[in-house]
């Protein structure tokens, strides 16, 4: 059975960084590329960064140059480094797992998801 669990969020001022993290298990981690997705109340899922297998990356314009997306495949956990957060970063954060080999940001591409966890700022 395929897990993706994320950790990490929590309560943080405007300005702060933030790690997030999300363990695998179930599936061949190394041969996913990996995404995070955000979602806030009311609005769709939007696409925040991906990392392929071979370790390339992409953001969204919002994130960019803030947030940094990386792998650790021995440890089967992706992480996401947010530094700067400001007030529009707030949502519940999912990890996904897409076995295409290029990054896609589209939700529906996904293969497995995690439940989340929110990010909660304070301005």
């Amino acid at each position: 059975q395929v897990q993706l669990v994320e950790s990490g969020g929590g309560l943080v001022q405007a300005g702060d960084s933030l790690r997030l993290s999300c363990t695998a298990s179930g599936l061949t981690f190394y041969t996913y590329t990996m995404v995070w997705f955000r979602q806030t109340s009311g609005k769709a899922r939007e696409f925040v960064a991906g990392i392929s297998r071979g370790g390339n990356t992409e953001y969204a314009d919002s994130v960019k140059g803030r947030f940094t997306i990386s792998r650790d495949n021995v440890k089967r956990t992706m992480y996401l480094q947010m530094s700067n957060l400001k007030p529009e970063d707030a949502a519940v954060y999912y990890c996904a797992a897409d076995l295409a080999h290029k990054i896609r940001n589209q939700g529906g591409d996904m293969d497995y998801w995690g439940k989340g966890t929110l990010v909660t700022i304070s301005s």
